[in-house]
């Protein structure tokens, strides 16, 4: 379930609220009791990464990077250039 941030238009009273989705938007000030309450764009969530089960083993190692970045540098893997056709193809097949 999402946090939503609200802001009184009456009293100025800012606070957030944490409800479903499908919750109908607050309208009333928990301060001042009026029905002036607005749902306003907050600065949103940030992704925490705590606690057990981030290792240094699920990422790429530095040698596997180094030999990736070879690779997409010209070196191997890369395609030969596509041959001419002969002067006896023409544009229905060759002969």
């Amino acid at each position: 379930m999402p946090t939503y941030d609200y802001r009184c238009e009456a009293c100025s009273h800012v606070f957030e609220q944490f409800q479903s989705i499908k919750a109908e938007p607050i309208r009333k000030c928990p301060k001042c009791g009026k029905l002036k309450v607005k749902r306003v764009i907050g600065h949103g969530g940030g992704v925490l990464f705590k606690g057990s089960g981030f290792y240094e083993t699920d990422y790429r190692s530095k040698s596997y990077k180094e030999a990736a970045s070879k690779d997409t540098k010209g070196g191997a893997g890369t395609s030969p250039a596509p041959s001419k056709p002969s002067k006896d193809c023409k544009p229905g097949g060759c002969q």
